[in-house]
């Protein structure tokens, strides 16, 4: 991940993807996954990804993070500190051994901030997303909800330039869902961090973002993008706006056709297992002995009259 050097406050926390590739795998089975893809996101945007399964957004997020280097192209990031971005996970990603107040700590205490001041900006993050009287517990104690906002505080923790969130809320239901995107709408607009959020919901996208980018089937590339058009600040209650059921129609006419294709790739590997799986069988079938389509040779028929019958014991 190329980085520029420091930039005033009003500048920090862009993003630019120029020509960003990503390829995985050698050979015959190397698969094109990413790009090319090319974007900006401003600083203090609240930026939303939408596209088909597979089709690199979780990739491209990483790649911003520097946990995966691209292919091909670059991504730089226009930042006043040394560790720009912090991370939020679908699977949470938090410790089972420590305590939600360790959790949160976690990012500080790797950049070595002295343990009275992270104490402090752990619990503050903790109050702020409901969590302050359970800061000595540890995650199995807690709900998936719960734990979802200890990842959030972690992240937040560390005052991070820009907030990467890949599906964060994906694993939860419906109404926690709906609870964790207002709080985090609240938490954004007051703070206006850079966010890149990942997504497969196009009603979360239309809530949180300044601007919705939309992807392709794999190999991911950008094919359209639409701007929210509700002022900031903004409530959940844009959900409810003839505007907002317009804009998500729209978003789905465009992601239709993509999704259907990558669900028709997905869908090819196994109608070839299958398809192999049903020509072994049938080579079995000519070839076992036991296999019988005789009536009167079959193992399994009713007995005759004073015979027994065979009772096939479940493994």
């Amino acid at each position: 991940m190329g980085q520029e050097p420091p930039e005033p406050a009003a500048q920090a926390g862009r993003i630019r993807a120029a020509g960003v590739e990503r390829r995985f795998g050698r050979g015959a089975s190397r698969v094109h996954a990413l790009g090319p893809l090319e974007l900006e996101v401003a600083a203090g945007e609240f930026c939303c990804i939408v596209g088909p399964s597979g089709c690199g957004k979780s990739t491209f997020l990483r790649i911003v993070a520097g946990l995966v280097k691209p292919t091909a192209g670059r991504v730089e990031v226009t930042a006043a500190t040394a560790n720009p971005a912090a991370m939020v996970f679908q699977n949470y990603g938090i410790s089972p051994w420590k305590t939600v107040l360790a959790n949160v700590r976690f990012g500080l205490d790797l950049r070595r901030v002295p343990r009275k001041e992270a104490n402090a900006r752990a619990r503050d993050w903790l109050g702020r997303l409901g969590l302050a009287d359970f800061a000595d517990r540890y995650p199995a104690a807690l709900s998936g909800g719960m734990q979802q906002r200890v990842s959030i505080a972690r992240a937040l923790a560390v005052e991070p330039e820009i907030l990467l969130m890949d599906e964060p809320f994906a694993a939860l239901d419906a109404q926690l869902r709906t609870i964790l995107q207002d709080e985090l709408l609240e938490i954004c607009q007051a703070d206006k961090r850079t966010v890149l959020f990942v997504t497969h919901s196009l009603e979360e996208a239309l809530v949180l973002g300044d601007r919705v980018l939309v992807m392709s089937a794999r190999p991911g590339r950008l094919i359209a993008e639409r701007v929210p058009p509700f002022a900031r600040p903004r409530t959940g209650e844009v959900r409810r706006s003839p505007e907002f059921a317009a804009m998500q129609a729209e978003l789905w006419e465009l992601l239709r056709g993509e999704v259907e294709q990558a669900s028709g790739r997905e869908r090819e590997p196994d109608r070839k297992r299958q398809s192999k799986q049903d020509r072994e069988t049938g080579a079995d079938r000519q070839t076992d002995p036991d296999h019988e389509t005789d009536p009167d040779r079959r193992t399994d028929r009713e007995p005759k009259q004073g015979g027994t019958r065979k009772e096939e014991v479940a493994p």
